[in-house]
């Protein structure tokens, strides 16, 4: 895609080549194509092209004939191009000059007027805001598809014990549902920054032409409007010069992969035989050409991986924009296969996780046992010496840090711990500590707003229910 503002000329020509005596070398030619890629912006392209000459028609740029022609011959293409006839040609460089040559081909003159006051430079920056927009519109699906799949999963589990983790090692009892519904809050803000970059990103640059504008008199609201945008760009420079939009589309895509890459690799240690928290079915594991006994979680293991694709298209466009002087420079045409990349890459691993978490199912068993080891109710026993006792929570703190070396010299854990053991810390210490000391009590007690009680887990669940309705 490159500066253009000339007027078509008949098909088998380059679209720009008046000014040129020699065709350009089979290496420029190469370089320089970009149909390979960016026919992903047909459908894009055929849209901008009809508010385009509705447009010119209405202002009386085109006359109403030429205008019917040229819906008719667009319309046509749209045709071939779902039929899969459409013909693809790499001498034409890319999807809006091979638009334009097959537009020629099917209504002969009219068609060089479609391009009245368009320049290639305002189209692609059309043609690709669309697409952005809709990749966002999808992700913001795909998102929300994933927290119900998380809600639905955390609604069966609200009150299954598990450990809560600081550094991987065991912190406090937790419910699995709440550390679901953990994921549920990071993907809420993801599909956040999404509908929050389209709001953004909601102007259409059509009508900028090469950077200046246009002498004709355009409508540049109508085709706005035609188009499904809020509002026309309010600078021709800054229409066609800026790819920001693509940019925080794909840093929105950056954090929402890094979350998927987060809950993936906790998938892929649970479904460890030293976790054993979890089993996945056949649908989303593979096995091992030479162990027979392997059953392993590549859905998981892909997803935490495509983060790479997505991270690497924010910094491929971000390293291909730094740079550039105002306005058009072909530099920018490397803006799409990253981008295309990395929605793509994104919204597999989102789907692939909507599945995973609908089908795996947690061993309740083994979390509960889990959820009472390493101490974990330590916290439970200095909040009742201070509740109980009224001990600053520092003495108490200290004191339970002394139960808990006691507890490891006679190998037991806090609740096998001796009412007689925990006298000889603090004689006012009664029996009614046991009531606090069990991974249940524990996670029950969490009642503070956003906590882990179950009863304050389905509150949670009910509101994002609400939220996705």
């Amino acid at each position: 895609m490159t500066d253009d503002s000339s007027k078509n000329t008949s098909a088998g020509q380059a679209m720009w080549g008046g000014r040129f005596s020699a065709k350009p070398a089979d290496l420029m030619q190469a370089i320089n194509v970009s149909i390979g890629f960016d026919r992903r912006l047909a459908s894009q392209d055929l849209a901008g092209s009809k508010a385009h000459a509705a447009m010119l028609a209405a202002v009386g740029a085109i006359s109403s004939e030429d205008e019917a022609q040229i819906q008719h011959g667009l319309s046509t293409i749209e045709a071939e191009m779902a039929a899969g006839t459409f013909p693809f040609r790499d001498e034409y460089e890319d999807i809006h000059m091979n638009v334009e040559a097959r537009l020629a081909e099917l209504i002969g003159e009219p068609s060089g007027r479609l391009h009245t006051a368009r320049s290639r430079n305002d189209q692609v920056a059309l043609d690709f805001r669309l697409w952005v927009r809709e990749a966002c519109d999808r992700t913001e699906l795909q998102l929300k598809a994933l927290q119900r799949a998380l809600i639905a999963k955390a609604e069966a589990h609200a009150d299954t014990l598990m450990p809560g983790f600081t550094h991987l090692q065991p912190a406090q009892p937790v419910t699995f549902g709440h550390h679901l519904m953990a994921y549920v809050e990071m993907f809420g803000r993801d599909a956040a920054r999404f509908a929050d970059a389209r709001t953004r990103m909601n102007e259409s640059p059509l009508g900028a032409a090469a950077l200046a504008g246009s002498p004709f008199p355009i409508d540049r609201h109508q085709t706005a409007a035609a188009l499904g945008f809020d509002r026309p760009t309010a600078n021709s420079l800054d229409s066609v010069a800026s790819r920001d939009f693509a940019l925080e589309a794909l840093a929105a895509a950056s954090i929402a992969a890094t979350h998927l890459s987060r809950l993936a690799e906790e998938i892929v240690l649970w479904m460890t035989p030293q976790f054993g928290f979890i089993k996945l079915s056949d649908a989303f594991t593979t096995g091992s050409s030479i162990m027979p006994q392997k059953k392993n979680p590549d859905a998981a293991e892909l997803a935490r991986a495509k983060v790479g694709r997505v991270l690497a298209g924010f910094t491929s466009l971000t390293v291909v924009m730094k740079g550039l002087p105002l306005t058009y420079s072909k530099d920018m045409q490397e803006d799409k296969v990253p981008t295309f990349e990395a929605f793509d890459s994104l919204e597999l691993a989102l789907l692939a996780m909507a599945g995973m978490v609908a089908d795996l199912e947690p061993n309740r068993e083994k979390m509960a046992a889990a959820a009472g080891s390493g101490y974990s109710t330590a916290t439970d026993l200095a909040d009742w010496l201070v509740r109980e006792l009224g001990l600053p929570f520092r003495q108490a703190h200290h004191l339970t840090g002394a139960a808990v070396k006691r507890a490891e010299q006679l190998g037991v854990d806090l609740p096998e711990l001796s009412l007689v053991e925990l006298k000889a810390l603090d004689p006012r210490i009664t029996d009614g500590v046991y009531s606090v000391l069990t991974p249940a009590a524990s996670a029950a007690s969490r009642q503070s707003y956003g906590g882990t009680a179950p009863d304050q887990v389905r509150n949670q669940i009910a509101r994002w229910k609400e939220i996705l309705s």
